[in-house]
């Protein structure tokens, strides 16, 4: 008898090994459409994928093996339906994750995020940021690494949301404004340092906070089918802007496309940290709305806390309703400005604009309709963020983005 092994014993050349390796390069499409929600079950996978029910199930099977999905073979039929239901596809409940971490104005957070955006577990957020970056991301990686051993969970990578514009290729922090970092700070670099240092495994990543929080939404979110989506957020300090198209974050040549905060809203406004006058930075932010709201703002919780808390809770004080009015108008000018240059089939708002938008939603919508050649010709449907810690669900999408492309790679 040879000793040589059989290897039809191994797997090899059997129908499910061959109908595999036909499908290995959809593996990682298949995964995204689970991941997104798009694909819940074989069925929709099959004619996502545009193959046949036998290679979309071996696609299937391999995604589980891996431990990234569940594959459902016994789900319940709906009443009334015919037919034997497909198989149910969601994400594993125990999979791997990606550990995120924000940093912004007033303070920082660490969580753990599986796929779906499902975020697992959260570290206490911090209120004080160091002026060392080395000090402040050391410290919430040291809490996201705390959280890997508590959960015991596989950690494919790490994702950090900052509020400045990154400049690509060398991941610095060019304008770090409402931090007392220096401008220029290497914060990619720093950050997988510290990644490193914490025995934490998988590639480690950096980027704006306002850009990865419509990359979570554009997933997961209120720009869920969106081609061109224009997402517009106040932060704890200042205003961000990004735009998603075809799926893809738009950061122009260096990273540093979409710098909406210092669009001129009010020519004689207040003097911006960018050098000019009006800019939506400190025309449209949590700081601007409670000074013309003429509230002093307290140090008990982030000036976005209380601003939010402002229009929600005291609307019927006519200071507050003027205030949200202005700001509205304010906000209104730079997003038909928007409209007019990228002609965006969506706009979500974030942070500030979202409760500024739940105020007076008719005001904004008439704004920005008045303003813009688009707005006025049909009107762009303008629609609060609906994911709570949205950067950090995109800070996660950095690290995911690896194995969204080639499971196999980035997890054997």
């Amino acid at each position: 008898m040879s000793g040589k092994a059989d290897p039809r014993a191994a797997g090899e050349g059997t129908p499910s090994r061959t109908r595999l390796d036909r499908g290995r390069g959809a593996l990682g499409p298949a995964l995204e459409l689970v991941h997104t929600g798009r694909a819940p079950t074989r069925a929709v996978l099959t004619a996502e994928l545009g193959v046949t029910r036998a290679t979309a199930g071996a696609v299937a099977a391999e995604l589980e093996a891996l431990g990234l999905i569940r594959v459902d073979a016994r789900p319940g039929a709906a009443a009334g339906s015919q037919g034997r239901p497909s198989h149910r596809l969601t994400v594993a409940d125990e999979g791997p994750v990606a550990l995120a971490a924000q940093v912004h104005a007033d303070g920082f957070r660490a969580a753990l995020v599986g796929l779906g955006g499902r975020i697992v577990a959260t570290a206490p957020g911090c209120e004080t940021v160091d002026a060392d970056p080395a000090k402040v991301l050391g410290s919430v990686v040291e809490a996201g690494a705390e959280l890997l051993r508590a959960t015991g969970r596989r950690c494919v990578g790490a994702g950090l949301a900052v509020p400045s514009a990154v400049a690509e290729p060398d991941g610095t922090a060019l304008n770090p404004l409402h931090l007392a970092w220096p401008a220029g700070a290497p914060v990619r670099r720093i950050f997988a340092r510290c990644v490193r240092e914490a025995g934490i495994g998988g590639p480690a990543f950096a980027a704006n906070d306002v850009n990865l929080a419509a990359l979570a939404e554009h997933r997961h979110g209120a720009g869920r089918g969106a081609r061109d989506l224009l997402c517009v957020a106040t932060g704890h300090r200042g205003v961000g802007g990004a735009l998603v198209l075809d799926g893809r974050l738009h950061t122009g040549s260096s990273g540093l496309a979409l710098e909406v905060g210092h669009l001129t809203v009010n020519p004689e406004g207040r003097p911006c940290h960018c050098g000019s006058r009006g800019c939506l930075d400190v025309e449209a932010d949590p700081l601007a709305f409670l000074t013309a709201a003429g509230r002093e703002p307290g140090p008990e919780v982030s000036l976005l806390k209380q601003a939010e808390d402002l229009i929600r809770g005291h609307y019927d004080d006519p200071a507050v309703r003027t205030a949200t009015a202005a700001l509205i108008d304010r906000l209104g000018l730079g997003l038909a400005g928007l409209v007019n240059i990228l002609n965006p089939d969506r706009i979500i708002l974030g942070g500030l604009h979202r409760a500024l938008l739940d105020a007076d939603p008719g005001r904004l919508r008439a704004v920005v309709a008045d303003r813009s050649l688009w707005g006025q010709s049909g009107g762009v449907p303008i629609l609060p963020c609906t994911l709570a810690h949205n950067s950090l669900v995109g800070a996660a999408e950095l690290a995911w983005q690896p194995v969204l492309d080639d499971p196999l790679a980035a997890l054997t």
